[in-house]
């Protein structure tokens, strides 16, 4: 069966490089693959690597994650959480303490949806929204913006 994801693969790398207008020599030259290794990959021969996939995805200006999710390396659920978000961390019109909340908050409706949170979902991003992640998922939602208001946890109606 892997065989087919590869052919499939193939196939849409090469609609992908028509599409792009560029020759197989040009995309080997862009890519720093090599034209016969590029050619064998679309023929559905060869599974390319993840960082070969990568180098591909750049120069025909698409999506890595779709080519590994074709290349059976990342699963179609996997690739959308990546790019939900790759779009959330790329935002420019929302600060780095607002994206961390943001994502923490995405977070915890997939655990309340019963999937597994996102990387680093426990790791730097408390660190550097300066909050403790709880089970409630509102880490960072006191972190500066109610400082000096008088709030305190002993009117936490959760406590």
């Amino acid at each position: 069966m892997a065989s087919l994801n590869v052919g499939n693969l193939g196939e849409y790398l090469r609609e992908q490089r028509r599409a792009a207008q560029l020759s197989l020599r040009q995309l080997a030259d862009a890519t720093g693959v090599s034209n016969p290794y590029l050619s064998q990959i679309e023929r559905g021969l060869r599974k390319p690597s993840a960082d070969v996939l990568q180098q591909v995805a750049k120069a025909l200006r698409i999506s890595a994650e779709t080519l590994y999710v074709r290349a059976g390396i990342l699963d179609e659920r996997e690739r959308e959480e990546l790019e939900t978000r790759a779009v959330i961390l790329a935002d420019p019109s929302i600060n780095e303490r607002q994206k961390n909340v943001l994502l923490q908050i995405y977070d915890s409706f997939r655990r309340e949806n019963g999937f597994p949170p996102g990387p680093d979902a426990d790791g730097d991003m408390s660190a550097d929204a300066g909050a403790d992640t709880g089970a409630d998922g509102d880490a960072g939602s006191r972190n500066g913006d109610d400082a000096g208001t008088g709030t305190t946890k002993d009117h936490d109606p959760h406590s």
